[in-house]
């Protein structure tokens, strides 16, 4: 994600502390939907088991779920902009990770039918805003594939955080729609395990009135007209975090070519935003660049969303980041570089953030360095020098930085950080782990322990100090050797 000028200052000052106490309470929710006859069995009972209401995040508890594992999505949503109404229906394929009675899915708000498991009717409760307790006819055994269909509707809302804004669906300034946000924003449009943790294939089936469209993530595969209304379908075959799926509904103009290897390229532009199409059209060679440092393009296509909304950010959703009014050529590199870090390797823990935002914006850097030769040592010097006795640069951490602080020093300290690490290893020592690291966690979740230890290996250097001093730390490193590794000394 990349913030807007206008945002970074308000990070900057901000630090929401906030104290999670919870009580369990061993207590099934009141239950709706018709009651369902489980036939009789001859073989053993299940243990009663319970899927928890958490993925174990420990800033976002009660986000995701444990207990099963999703393979896939297939959702397919009726929208009609005029009343702002959605009807969905979503099939998620799934693996129970143990024996399970119940589980829940992740739903924000949006008014529930119908479940079912494999086709037979399941009982189903609401609790609190945004859990789906279903409890399944017959209980799944650990192991079991399964299929789970909920049929919604009603409006679609945003999510509210104080420290982290507006997630979720919003209304465009041209009377469509568009779903972005993070950490939450999918839950808003379809159930979902709602955690990166749990990456699945998603496809999508949008339809909506005619003379509108409907773009999403993956690749395009064509659309359908009927009674008025038009299907727009969309195949991410590769897995994706939910925050990162998307749909946006506009009267897009689009744009379709291909990268030199074949790589689909879909955009689309709202009414208005033709003008981004300049930076845009190089495209291809900012995935060339990054596909120099960072190793093969990892996804299946490619392509923008670009608004004409002056929200507060732009987001890497997968192979199709959406853009902001405001966004740049600056700001394309940045979402592009998401594609190996954060979407293609996905955090682990939202402690983890470094791992996405500190490498994206570094590959700014690393893309003035290329293309415009953007001496980035003076660059590093001069930052440095002007921040040296500033309390709020320097005492934000940039690993673990806590609940709401996510987004504060990721995208100037993080690049600092980024440089000095690179400038500590050395040239070749750093190209070697930023492609080995895409290469060995493609498609999967990574911690930033997992990268410290990967550096050092692959460095052959005991760096404990120096991680301390610029990822875990809220001060200046308190020593020249580690404010100014390498080429960085004078």
């Amino acid at each position: 994600m990349a913030l807007s000028p206008k945002a970074r200052p308000y990070l900057l000052v901000a630090a929401l502390v906030l104290a999670v106490v919870g009580v369990l309470v061993a207590k099934l929710p009141a239950e709706t939907g018709r009651p369902v006859a489980v036939p009789p069995t001859s073989t053993p009972p299940v243990v009663d088991e319970v899927g928890g209401d958490g993925a174990g995040d420990p800033y976002y508890p009660q986000d995701g779920n444990s207990g099963y594992d999703v393979s896939g999505y297939d959702i397919a949503i009726s929208y009609d902009p005029a009343t702002k109404h959605l009807d969905g229906q979503a099939r998620i394929t799934a693996v129970a990770t143990a024996d399970l009675s119940r589980f829940n899915l992740d739903l924000y708000q949006l008014e529930v039918s119908e479940v079912t498991v494999d086709e037979q009717e399941a009982r189903f409760a609401r609790e609190g805003d945004h859990e789906l307790v279903v409890t399944p006819a017959q209980p799944l055994r650990r192991e079991q594939r399964f299929v789970v269909t909920v049929t919604y509707a009603g409006e679609p809302t945003v999510v509210q955080d104080r420290a982290l804004g507006r997630s979720g669906w919003q209304i465009s300034a041209s009377g469509g729609a568009f779903a972005a946000g993070q950490p939450h924003s999918a839950t808003t449009w379809f159930p979902a395990n709602d955690t990166p943790r749990d990456k699945a294939t998603f496809k999508l089936a949008a339809r909506v009135p005619d003379g509108w469209s409907a773009v999403s993530n993956g690749v395009e595969e064509g659309s359908t007209s009927e009674g008025g209304w038009t299907t727009f379908r969309w195949n991410a075959p590769q897995p994706m975090a939910t925050y990162l799926t998307t749909v946006a509904i506009d009267r897009w103009t689009f744009d379709r070519s291909t990268l030199p290897d074949g790589t689909p390229v879909v955009s689309a532009y709202a009414p208005g935003a033709l003008d981004a199409r300049a930076d845009h059209r190089r495209l291809p060679e900012v995935i060339e660049f990054l596909s120099g440092k960072f190793g093969p393009y990892p996804f299946q296509a490619a392509g923008g969303i670009f608004l004409v909304d002056n929200i507060g950010f732009s987001l890497e959703t997968q192979t199709r980041p959406i853009y902001a009014q405001w966004a740049n050529l600056d700001t394309m590199v940045h979402e592009n570089a998401h594609m190996w870090f954060g979407d293609s390797v996905s955090l682990r823990s939202w402690s983890d953030i470094c791992l996405n935002e500190c490498f994206a914006s570094y590959a700014q850097w690393l893309w003035e360095e290329g293309k415009d030769g953007a001496d980035l040592d003076d660059r590093f010097r001069s930052e440095v020098a002007r921040t040296r006795d500033s309390e709020a640069y320097w005492g934000r951490k940039l690993y673990d930085m806590g609940r709401g602080n996510e987004f504060r020093g990721v995208y100037d300290k993080g690049q600092l950080a980024v440089h000095a690490l690179r400038r500590q290893v050395g040239e070749e020592a750093f190209d070697k782990v930023l492609k080995e690291w895409t290469a060995e966690h493609r498609d999967g979740n990574a911690s930033w322990p997992e990268f410290e230890e990967h550096v050092e290996r692959v460095s052959g250097q005991d760096l404990d100090a120096f991680f301390a001093a610029w990822f875990r730390g809220a001060e200046l490193p308190p020593s020249d050797d580690l404010l100014y590794p390498g080429s960085l000394r004078r």
